[in-house]
């Protein structure tokens, strides 16, 4: 955000104005503030070149970082707010939308790995239904986030197998089951234990760190993903039975929901729900090797 008070040079437009807000070159309005298309070479290493309004910059416009990142977007009295990119010093970058220089609505980020996340965002953590792709493997996750986390109903998606279930803090958690080419469906839940090999003592306090520059949040975010509550714990995958393909025995958002509000969903009251799954066992197991099965629910674990 930048407003300069200085007031009409008859030569503006020929020269350089020098001011506390850096070096500006450009247009201006009848009192003398920045309007119009200009540049700006800010007294910290930073380039600004676009569009101004009353002082502000407004409109269309790309904002240059002298540590490397960069912005190339809309603004609105001096902030990020509409469409824009920004590209981060690391080769990252975000595509979407933007409320006051926050990531907000819709957008794409691009992460160093080729992995990419599509979805909704809120005050710049991925916030609501989005999309996560794990270049590595080319598995899919599709759910609801909530402050940065898989939170919620979703899908992983592999290549040979799909899982429809529940995430808690990253991790799946609860009943679900794995359907295989719309074929059969494997039933169970999972549960979380401690990881014997996870040593507490490098986790980073977010607390003692303060992000300064309200531009770039890249020290703060990546602070959040090292100290993730998932760290510590492993998912592991109980299977119940197996079952033909039948879309009804799905899990429901609302049975998985209320799984939530308990420690585990082995111990619910589930007579009518596991009833159901357990009088349509009857496909072949011996069809599906088990190793097959604990092969895919790894590889979940491995990707979250």
């Amino acid at each position: 955000m930048e407003k300069s008070l200085t007031r009409p040079n008859p030569n503006e437009h020929e020269k350089p104005e020098v001011d506390s807000l850096g070096v500006y070159e450009g247009e201006r309005n009848e009192n003398g503030e920045r309007h119009g298309n200009g540049k700006t070479l800010l007294s910290n290493g930073d380039i600004y070149v676009g569009q101004y309004r009353n002082g502000f910059r407004h409109g269309k416009g790309i904002y240059v970082f002298k540590n490397g990142a960069r912005y190339n977007g809309d603004w609105r009295d001096g902030q990020k707010y509409g469409q824009g990119i920004f590209w981060y010093p690391d080769g990252t970058r975000y595509e979407g939308e933007w409320i006051c220089d926050a990531k907000h609505g819709f957008g794409s980020y691009y992460y160093m790995n080729n992995d990419i996340y599509e979805g909704s965002w809120k005050d710049d953590l991925r916030h609501g239904i989005g999309t996560y792709l794990y270049a590595d493997t080319e598995t899919k996750f599709m759910g609801t986030w909530m402050e940065d986390r898989m939170q919620g109903p979703g899908q992983l998606i592999h290549a040979c197998c799909h899982f429809h279930g529940f995430w808690k803090l990253n991790l799946p958690y609860g009943r679900g089951c794995f359907t295989f080419e719309n074929v059969c469906m494997q039933h169970g839940h999972y549960i979380h234990v401690k990881d014997p090999m996870f040593d507490d003592s490098t986790l980073i306090n977010t607390d003692e760190i303060i992000a300064t520059d309200n531009d770039d949040k890249r020290l703060k975010e990546s602070t959040l993903k090292e100290s993730s509550p998932k760290m510590g714990f492993l998912p592991i995958w109980r299977a119940r039975c197996i079952t033909p393909y039948n879309p009804e025995l799905l899990p429901s958002e609302t049975a998985l929901q209320e799984e939530m509000s308990i420690p585990s969903s082995v111990n619910k009251d589930e007579d009518d729900i596991w009833s159901k799954i357990e009088e349509a066992s009857d496909y072949p197991e011996e069809d599906y090797r088990e190793e097959h099965y604990q092969e895919m629910a790894s590889s979940q674990g491995d990707n979250l």
